[in-house]
């Protein structure tokens, strides 16, 4: 079995869409390819097909891999629920919290989990394609690392290193690197690549050419700035910083940006519309008056979130906008925030506490040990979608209040208020079903393609593993992975 793993001189250089392209450009050569993530921390998470939940980067990436998302992908997950605490997901199921005090020890304990998850995956696929986590070079981290050079040197993978050009310093970032580790972990790393090159390749020669010289390292290529990467979803809430779209005019969609936003994808179906216009509202700013709908999104601390948006004045205009005639839509916590009250009886959260929600709906949540993970299929609006549900709490309605959704069997999702203006819903990805969308923001003016949400994320995968086969050595990056003996 081959492999080869791509860390990187930081985080958000591009390792997790390379990853992607790297799995579509070998499955598109005939290689059965998966991906693996040792360890993760995002909010953003996918369901499994076998009931557990990943990264979302993880499941992109097996998408590309043209294989089902599974939780040996990524078996360690972390949630971020607040500044110093994480849900901890082992194998796609909770397993805790980790706080600032036992992180490292209880990461070092996870290691056996990383690789009974990888040796799975050696059975199941011709070549695997590992992605790190931050960066090798935060050498304060490295005792009892799992996400790059401890699980590297565990597993025996060769490592490629990649450095983002566009923020600067590439050169020093990959030469530093090589500087600051480990004599051992400097072994594992055979390679790099420098991602997002704006402009002439040819001024970079020399650049690259040092690199190569000072780290001893052989150069598998220059990646230019992709347009492919816009159209795929994003795994983290770093890129919700461009907070507004250069589209301008269309329907307005207002989104705020809560500070443990979770799964923020739901949106990017809208954001391909070109008769929507998606505003992210970055903390201090107001939620535009001329906003048709706002979409209140998913978060891993449903009442920590909900005061933060009281302490913005967020449900000022949240409710202003609603007796200006204007719609509400509700994703998952989102949903429990629309409702009359929210409770942590157990403290699943943090501290056991309880909230006001909007008011909006006529509902009560209260946030319980056990997690819904599925798949779902329904139809809402007359119209069928699917999509999964992953959330901690049940949800109390009147017996008279009408569902969003019906799912297949029959059983109520979600809730529509009196007036039809606000919508709450557990279930995410349902706004990748273009006559949903139609459904859903017509009846607000928007103008909609109804374009397949779905078939556009194929086609900038195979753009990008075109993209990567002409400006890397693909070729060589599958030598030096069949070099390694598993």
């Amino acid at each position: 079995m081959a492999a080869v793993m791509l860390q990187g001189t930081g985080s958000d250089v591009g390792k997790s869409v390379l990853v992607a392209g790297l799995c579509r450009a070998l499955s598109n050569r005939g290689l059965r390819v998966l991906p693996f993530k040792p360890q993760n921390m995002s909010n953003n998470a996918a369901v499994t097909v076998d009931g557990g939940e990943i990264g979302r980067a993880q499941a992109l990436q097996a998408l590309a891999a043209r294989a089902p998302a599974h939780t040996d992908m990524n078996p360690v997950l972390l949630k971020p629920q607040a500044d110093r605490t994480s849900q901890l997901i082992v194998h796609g199921r909770v397993r805790g919290t980790l706080g600032a005090a036992n992180f490292r020890e209880a990461r070092r304990d996870l290691l056996p989990d990383v690789l009974a998850s990888w040796h799975r995956l050696q059975e199941r696929c011709d070549v695997v394609v590992v992605e790190g986590a931050g960066s090798p070079a935060e050498i304060n981290l490295r005792a009892g690392d799992i996400a790059n050079m401890g699980f590297a040197r565990a597993a025996q993978v060769p490592v490629v290193l990649v450095g983002d050009i566009d923020r600067g310093g590439v050169i020093a970032s990959l030469v530093g690197t090589r500087a600051v580790i480990d004599p051992e972990d400097a072994a594992m790393i055979r390679g790099f690549i420098v991602n997002k090159f704006r402009g002439d390749p040819a001024l970079f020669a020399d650049g690259y050419a040092a690199i190569e010289e000072r780290t001893g390292w052989r150069g598998f290529g220059l990646v230019p700035w992709l347009s492919a990467p816009s159209r795929l979803p994003s795994e983290d809430a770093v890129v919700l910083d461009r907070a507004r779209s250069a589209k301008g005019g269309g329907l307005l969609v207002a989104c705020p940006m809560l500070p443990r936003i979770a799964n923020f994808d739901d949106l990017d179906p809208l954001k391909a519309e070109p008769g929507i216009e998606v505003v992210m509202i970055p903390p201090g700013k107001v939620i535009p008056p001329e906003a048709a709908l706002i979409v209140i999104p998913g978060s891993k601390a449903t009442i920590a979130d909900m005061a933060f948006i009281r302490s913005q004045g967020w449900d000022v205009d949240i409710l202003a906008h609603h007796r200006r005639g204007g719609a509400v839509l509700g994703i998952c916590a989102g949903y429990q925030m629309l409702g009359r009250s929210i409770a942590d009886p157990l403290g699943i959260e943090g501290a056991a506490s309880g909230i006001a929600g909007l008011g909006l709906l006529e509902a009560h949540t209260v946030i319980g040990a056990r997690k819904t993970l599925r798949h779902v299929r329904g139809s809402a609006l007359g119209v069928p979608f699917e999509g999964y549900e992953m959330h901690m709490g049940r949800t109390e309605l009147p017996a008279d209040t009408a569902p969003f959704a019906l799912l297949s069997g029959g059983e109520p999702d979600g809730a529509v208020s009196c007036d039809g203006r606000v919508v709450g819903t557990y279930c995410h990805g349902l706004l990748a079903s273009g006559p949903l969308r139609r459904a859903l923001l017509e009846p607000l003016g928007a103008k909609i393609q109804e374009a397949d949400y779905h078939q556009g994320v194929e086609a900038a995968l195979d753009d990008l593993a075109g993209e990567l086969e002409h400006h890397l050595d693909v070729e060589g990056l599958v030598a030096l992975a069949r070099g390694h003996s598993a």
